[in-house]
């Protein structure tokens, strides 16, 4: 293999889907849990919990949900690459779920650990040219902060508006309606901290 050829796999990026087959079938069967216990406690067939273990089918976010869940472990702890040795916990790109919005142009990835949802997130945040993040007002005294990493997003808190340019952060009060849009002709992304009091 020439000097080129290694430099291109050692930059190449793994997409390959987690195998977390054996992490789960060791964690069912360390809850001395058959298959059919774990398949009634989580709501996911028996079948389908089969195909998972043997690492046959590359489940939804919502499903291995239910799976942790089931078995009282967080998302984090099965996809995170460790070892006994090595107390850093890794998460590769594709173990970070993804909402997204093709109607309204936006796509969030959650970069924060499932277990610090409802006190503390962040969030990758990207607009498609003219694509708005809606929400409804969080719970008093919820406060959000916007990075702008590239383009240009309006921030709107009930009917007042500013602009935050690359490399610019917007702080506001999340607990009354509010909206995040994309003005430029260009793709937009950001960092989204959601600060739960």
């Amino acid at each position: 293999m020439s000097n080129s050829q290694s430099t291109s796999n050692k930059n190449t990026i793994d997409l390959t889907p987690p195998r977390v087959g054996a992490k789960l079938q060791r964690l069912r069967n360390d809850r001395k849990l058959t298959l059919e216990d774990l398949s009634r406690l989580a709501g996911v067939s028996k079948s389908m919990l089969s195909e998972i273990e043997r690492n046959r089918a590359n489940p939804t976010i919502a499903v291995m949900w239910r799976l942790t869940n089931a078995l009282g472990v967080s998302l984090d702890a099965l996809f995170a690459t460790s070892s006994e040795s090595n107390p850093i916990l890794i998460n590769r790109a594709h173990d970070s779920p993804v909402l997204s919005n093709e109607d309204c142009g936006y796509t969030l990835r959650v970069w924060g650990p499932v277990q610090l949802a409802g006190s503390f997130e962040w969030y990758e945040l990207t607009l498609e040219p003219g694509g708005s993040l809606s929400s409804q007002p969080h719970e008093p005294g919820t406060q959000e902060h916007l990075t702008v990493f590239n383009g240009s997003m309006t921030i709107t808190v009930e009917g007042h508006q500013s602009i935050a340019n690359s490399g610019e952060t917007a702080r506001y009060f999340a607990d009354k309606p509010h909206s995040i849009t994309n003005p430029g002709m260009k793709l937009a992304t950001a960092l989204l901290v959601v600060v739960h009091s």
